[in-house]
């Protein structure tokens, strides 16, 4: 074990890229010391963890395949034996299959809940048991958890069990001083999204979506990142158990939608094109 020291520990799942990645390094900004976590790409986790230290923090790299347990045990004994507690655990990263219910297969089901909700929770029963002094567990879910759109079935499905999850452990880890949260994100512009919208045979154009939320424009990594900052920092020591909706309105429309009106109701919410534009 190392020497201890007076800065938080944070671990995040899936930190070498995307929502982990500049998570990571926004903690680093904040003093943190960061596991970051990945499953394949050594090299892109050692560059995220360079990002954290010039951030100002500093942690360690560590490989976990989050699909199996034992994998998740030997990556919080390493937290344990290097460190010796745990400030914040993120789970982040996730995998899915995505087809319509019809089609999903025995190994599609138990893939799509080991690697999103039992890795989440196997997860925060090893953390909190490292959260010596009070805590931080946030889980990154996604819209799909609240409605159901095609082929999402087996990843918002999975997605829902955790946020059910994080009302039970808020409940039986407040009395230690651990905080439970979600945050659940809209049209991100990730490599995720790219993958749904582009990779799915027959998945509607993106611009279709993006053209009826309200804020009329995908989420960035960012703004899931600073969610995730916000609930992990002590401007949230008095919210648990809740999930936080980073979706630009997505979740709170219906239709009839206003971005298929027309004039003159049309007129009254959205702007009128510019003389000349087509």
């Amino acid at each position: 074990m190392t020497d201890s020291t007076t800065a938080p520990i944070a671990l995040i799942t899936g930190a070498s890229r995307g929502i982990g990645r500049l998570l990571a390094q926004k903690l680093g900004q904040r003093g943190v010391t960061v596991v970051v976590t990945y499953k394949g790409n050594a090299d892109l986790a050692e560059q995220s963890l360079a990002d954290v230290k010039a951030a100002g923090g500093d942690g360690i790299t560590a490989q976990v395949d989050i699909e199996q347990p034992e994998s998740i045990d030997a990556l919080f004994d390493l937290v344990r034996d290097t460190y010796g507690r745990l400030d914040m655990f993120v789970a982040n990263a996730a995998a899915s299959a995505f087809k319509p219910v019809a089609q999903l297969k025995l190994h599609h089901l138990d893939r799509s809940y080991a690697t999103n909700a039992r890795s989440f929770v196997l997860g925060a029963q090893r953390a909190a048991e490292l959260m010596d002094r009070g805590g931080r567990i946030v889980v990154v879910t996604s819209y799909g958890s609240l409605r159901a759109f095609p082929t999402y079935a087996a990843l918002g499905a999975a997605k829902a069990m955790t946020e059910a999850y994080t009302k039970y452990m808020a409940v039986e880890y407040g009395p230690r001083q651990i905080t439970v949260n979600a945050v659940n994100g809209g049209l991100i512009d990730t490599d995720s999204l790219d993958y749904f919208y582009n990779a799915v045979p027959g998945m509607a154009p993106m611009e279709t979506v993006i053209e009826k939320l309200p804020l009329q424009r995908p989420g960035t990594a960012d703004d899931m990142a600073d969610a995730v900052d916000f609930l992990l920092s002590d401007k949230a020591s008095y919210i648990t158990g809740q999930t936080l909706s980073v979706d630009g309105g997505l979740t709170v429309i219906a239709p009839p939608y206003w971005a298929d009106t027309t004039s003159p109701l049309r007129d009254a919410v959205l702007p009128t094109a510019p003389a000349g534009a087509e």
